[in-house]
């Protein structure tokens, strides 16, 4: 950030089950490549949804569970192998009260061998 000069965007490191941010901090949250990975699912999403002002925009980025391979340790059994699907993103980030809006299947768009996925909430 402070060599391509942007100032109005900061990184904090989240913990298990916190995203560590003060409450109604935030117009945008972008996670990616971590979401598979968060073990304390409830609190940390009940966590993002406190850090959102409202109409603010939460944006996960994440891959499909790769077949055969083996769940990271610690998080909940229903990944289904190293990533995560889109519907359950859907499920547990709807949960505290985040509103879905879309998600596109194949991220980047216009990529020619997408591996990832996009999925885009806002709090009312």
């Amino acid at each position: 950030m402070t060599r391509e000069g942007v100032r109005n965007v900061t990184v904090t490191e989240g913990a298990a089950g916190s995203t560590n941010l003060p409450a109604a901090c935030c117009d945008a949250i972008v996670l990616r490549h971590v979401y598979h990975h968060i073990t304390d699912i409830e609190p940390f999403n009940k966590r993002v949804h406190t850090s959102l002002k409202p109409g603010g925009r939460l944006a996960i980025i994440d891959f499909v569970p790769r077949k055969g391979s083996q769940v990271p340790d610690g998080v909940p059994a229903n990944r289904e192998g190293h990533g995560i699907s889109p519907s359950v993103v859907i499920s547990e980030v709807s949960a505290p009260g985040l509103t879905h809006v879309k998600t596109i299947d194949n991220w980047p768009p216009g990529d020619k061998n997408p591996t990832l996925f996009l999925v885009l909430f806002r709090k009312p």
